[in-house]
């Protein structure tokens, strides 16, 4: 029974925000996992970008590739590829490492960075 100036509601509604809620939420988490994933892959090519240069820095003064690819590795972390090609007279050092991104372990990742150095001559 309606009370005077009471509106009356149809209870057949009762219950829809929840389902959808219920199907937009794993959604939004499942967006939020990608994002932050994509963010921990731009982190990991700046290291790996840092790590290369940081590699042909040592190169250029004069230092061994051994040295050159501990400070590589040290930058990118334990599993790192570290190569130097010399071409004419300069040396290319290349960097190539693997990711494990949470979200996105269902791929293999690899992500590889080159800087070029011309080492210094005494």
């Amino acid at each position: 029974m309606a009370r005077a100036g009471m509106p009356v509601t149809d209870r057949g509604d009762r219950g829809t925000v929840t389902a959808e809620v219920a199907v937009a939420f794993p959604a939004v988490v499942a967006l939020l996992g990608v994002v932050l994933a994509a963010a921990a892959l731009g982190v990991s090519q700046l290291r790996t970008e840092e790590a290369a240069r940081a590699g042909a820095r040592e190169i250029m003064r004069g230092e061994s590739s051994a040295a050159a690819a501990a400070t590589a590795r040290r930058i990118a972390g334990g599993d790192t590829q570290f190569a130097v090609h010399p071409e004419g007279g300069y040396s290319i050092v290349t960097v190539t490492t693997s990711v494990d991104v949470p979200v996105l372990d269902l791929f293999s990742i690899d992500l590889s960075a080159r800087a070029v150095a011309l080492p210094e001559q005494l």
